[in-house]
């Protein structure tokens, strides 16, 4: 092969070489920084781009997407509790200005320092936070903790050109001396409610109960009331009846010319009569010879005189 065709292979390969390494293909969600003998030049974003083979390098890859890391730290309270924190933090580039790419280039020499910048800032905040507070607010804290650090760094990570996106606290844990003495006083806690639980429904109980016993006694007392009345009325009506009954027999007879006693007789031997039947068992004494029988008439006699005076 003459040394002309030699040659011109060559160039071709050099010329080649020269338009591939001018041309950079930037991957989505990535932004290229560019320098030029060491200094900042121009950005690349997504999509092929085209570079001064030789005079222009790609200085560094910014990737422009959401990132996460973990964080666990301790952190001591105003009464010298050891907490221990467990959280998650989103962040990102705060946008994809010119100016913004370049303070995330250019402001740490590489992610590693960004991360421990990041990390110890927040732990600082988080720190300086439960330092003002007792163990027994920190539980309940978890919402104003990361408030109050999104409102501590937001102003470093805007000069880095970054924003926090999300902060999320996930696990807070004290020694294990302190959570047995937190488990006793909440099982304590609870011991007491239920006990007061119990007297109130015992109290409420008892007082029903009593309400109830009052209510039927009055029931009682009014209804034996009642019965009472309609008793006495009932006797009365009975009495009322037995002496106009007695009384008409007596006119009857005294108008048919016979003797009154003879009313007297035949009750008499009426009484002995029921006596006998609806005794069932019950001894009565009675006395039954004719001075007895007597006796009787003539207080049987006393009460119809003493009727029919009435009258």
């Amino acid at each position: 092969m003459a040394p002309s065709n030699l040659l011109f292979y060559f160039l071709v390969l050099i010329v080649v070489a020269i338009v591939f390494s001018s041309l950079v293909t930037v991957n989505q969600g990535y932004i290229y920084v560019i320098t030029q003998f060491g200094k900042y030049k121009r950005i690349l974003r997504p999509g092929l781009n085209i570079k001064l083979p030789f005079l222009e390098q790609v200085y560094k890859k910014i990737s422009i997407q959401n990132r996460s890391v973990e964080l666990e730290f301790q952190a001591v309270t105003m009464d010298q509790a050891n907490v221990y924190f467990k959280s998650m933090l989103l962040y990102a580039v705060q946008n994809a200005e010119e100016e913004t790419i370049k303070k995330v280039a250019f402001k740490f020499i590489a992610d590693r320092d960004l991360m421990q910048a990041l990390t110890r800032t927040i732990e600082g905040s988080i720190r300086s936070f439960v330092a003002t507070k007792k163990q027994a607010e920190i539980l309940g804290l978890r919402k104003e903790i990361v408030e109050f650090v999104k409102a501590q760094i937001d102003h470093s990570l805007e000069e880095w050109g970054y924003h926090l996106m999300d902060l999320q606290i996930n696990d807070i844990t004290f020694d294990k001396a302190i959570i047995e003495s937190m488990s006793r006083v909440v099982a304590s806690n609870n011991l007491k409610a239920a006990a007061e639980n119990e007297g109130q429904a015992l109290l409420i109980t008892k007082t029903k109960a009593a309400e109830a016993e009052g209510n039927a006694i009055k029931i009682s007392a009014e209804a034996e009331k009642e019965a009472a009345r309609l008793r006495g009325q009932g006797v009365a009506l009975f009495r009322e009846e037995v002496a106009r009954g007695m009384s008409e027999a007596a006119e009857q007879m005294k108008k048919a010319n016979l003797d009154t006693n003879v009313i007297l007789f035949s009750m008499w031997t009426e009484a002995i009569k029921n006596f006998a039947e609806a005794g069932k068992g019950n001894v009565i004494f009675l006395d039954g010879s004719s001075e007895g029988m007597d006796k009787t008439m003539k207080q049987i006699q006393s009460l119809l005189i003493r009727h029919e005076i009435g009258h």
